[in-house]
């Protein structure tokens, strides 16, 4: 397979941004290395991230950080039940100007017109409003009346989603979720990151970061993580993983007992560029077999459905993924 090799220079230059960013998210976000890391992964390879976590966890605080360290602009948006989509996107509205009577339509842009935004508890808000949204982060413009607008790059969606409350929420349907690259999960910080936290928020000291990368330097960014090479092993190996996630033919036998759906083709290039980008981000010009399996969390952990008896049985995805870690060798 010929793939164009990448520049030396491109590549130092490029990796010594992606360091200068995780040091500055650092300085604000105590603890959270993986999260932070895997959030990187996927803004580096250009694609959304879905995030988990229990309230307080500082996912707002972290979005925001990153948005300030790129220099980029960040709007974020609360989803409620009674959110509409002309909420997110825009409307158009009638002007008159006052010297002549003359009515003109002009289209006020919404939150959406930004490259960071944080789609705040997006499974509270109905469908329609979800579609909205959706349709912004796969083909990055919006329609209103018929007419396109283009948004500007780069488009970063970070989508939380609430795991403990589910009264009056709309869980996002399997082919919406398909569309983030990544499902991260925000754990609790250990005993000494909290005292740190506490010690951290509750004085007249604040975090100071500063813009390390412009959006240009991100858009080239997006651009290098696909000239990166993936030898034939390893995309082999992406392949044979979310391969067997699929009940039949070449799913081992638990996978046949207690997954009712598997990931479609989307995750194995997902597996791929979060490789890449992996790959990147530790200053390598290949992607390996370990950078696939180290992104087979966050990417399949949301496109693999559990059926019945893996719920009864106490088995959720993660741990299937952890199985298949384990069966599919590279």
């Amino acid at each position: 397979m010929h793939t164009r090799s990448v520049d030396p220079a491109a590549l130092e230059r490029v990796t010594d941004a992606a360091g200068r960013l995780e040091r500055e998210l650092a300085k604000a976000i105590i603890g959270q290395q993986r999260v932070i890391r895997e959030i990187l992964i996927a803004f580096v390879a250009g694609g959304h991230c879905l995030l988990r976590g229990v309230p307080g966890l500082a996912k707002t605080l972290l979005i925001k950080t990153l948005a300030d360290c790129v220099d980029l602009k960040f709007n974020r948006i609360q989803f409620t039940p009674d959110l509409m989509p002309s909420d997110i996107v825009g409307a158009e509205v009638i002007e008159e100007d006052r010297a002549t009577g003359k009515r003109t339509i002009r289209f006020m842009h919404g939150p959406i017109f930004a490259n960071i935004i944080l789609a705040d508890e997006i499974n509270r808000t109905p469908p329609k409003t979800q579609a909205a949204l959706l349709e912004a982060m796969q083909e990055y413009q919006v329609t209103v009346n018929g007419v396109r607008f283009p948004l500007a790059r780069p488009v970063f969606v970070l989508a939380t989603q609430n795991p403990i409350e589910q009264e009056g929420t709309y869980p996002l349907p399997e082919a919406q979720l398909d569309r983030f690259m990544f499902n991260v999960v925000i754990e609790y910080p250990t005993a000494d990151e909290e005292r740190r936290i506490l010690s951290m928020t509750t004085s007249t000291q604040t975090a100071q970061v500063s813009a390390v990368a412009t959006g240009e330097e991100i858009e080239q960014l997006h651009a290098l993580v696909r000239e990166i090479p993936a030898a034939e092993n390893v995309v082999d190996f992406a392949a044979r993983l979310v391969r067997t996630t699929r009940p039949g033919a070449d799913a081992p036998e638990f996978v046949q007992k207690w997954v009712r759906w598997g990931a479609g083709p989307r995750a194995g290039q997902s597996l791929l560029l979060g490789a890449k980008a992996r790959a990147l981000l530790d200053g390598r010009l290949v992607a390996a077999p370990e950078d696939v399996a180290a992104v087979a969390l966050p990417v399949l952990r949301h496109r693999v459905l559990v059926n019945f008896q893996g719920e009864a049985d106490g088995i959720d995805t993660d741990a299937i993924v952890g199985r298949l870690l384990s069966h599919v060798r590279p």
